[in-house]
């Protein structure tokens, strides 16, 4: 029965490469979103002089709200893959970021969810920047769900708070 059991075990193992795809598609969606970011980098650029102060900020917002969504992407790509695929052998390379290999799963929930706050903060800001193109019930959604994402957080935080410290033994 043992080695029945340790074929077993290895199959499981080895079944981790098969989440190697998720973080391949994750370094194509980065991909997708530069090319989306670059268009309208350039937008901005070619209509600066004819644009308002408003539509001026919704497109810095949106750049703003691109580069969030890129960052997260990565986080998620680099530590999802350390986690549970492999380790990045960069070993000390000057440029390794100082988070890489030290974002556990408990870090990756609070840093997506304080990504998600910060877009949804955005995305906000985009709106009531805009009050004419939404109507109060719009907003009123649209602030809900914020508030919800933010009390999210802060319940993700306190959960991870209280967990860390009964392993600690206190």
């Amino acid at each position: 029965m043992s080695r029945v059991e340790a074929a077993l075990e290895s199959l499981v193992f080895r079944s981790r490469w098969l989440l190697a795809p998720f973080f391949v598609g994750l370094i194509l969606a980065i991909i997708a979103l530069l090319v989306k970011f670059l268009k309208q980098l350039w937008a901005l650029a070619t209509g600066m002089f004819s644009l308002t102060g408003d539509e001026m900020i919704i497109n810095i917002l949106t750049l703003v709200d691109s580069s969030l969504i890129a960052a997260l992407l990565l986080i998620i790509g680099f530590s999802g893959y350390e986690n549970f695929v492999s380790k990045i052998g960069t070993g000390e390379h000057e440029d390794r970021p100082a988070w890489m290999g030290k974002v556990g799963f408990s870090d990756l929930k609070i840093k997506l969810i304080g990504a998600i706050v910060a877009i949804s903060a955005v995305e906000l800001l985009k709106a009531f920047i805009n009050l004419d193109e939404f109507t109060w019930y719009q907003l009123s959604w649209k602030v809900g769900i914020h508030i919800t994402f933010v009390v999210s957080g802060v319940l993700f935080a306190i959960t991870d708070r209280i967990t860390d410290s009964k392993g600690d033994g206190h």
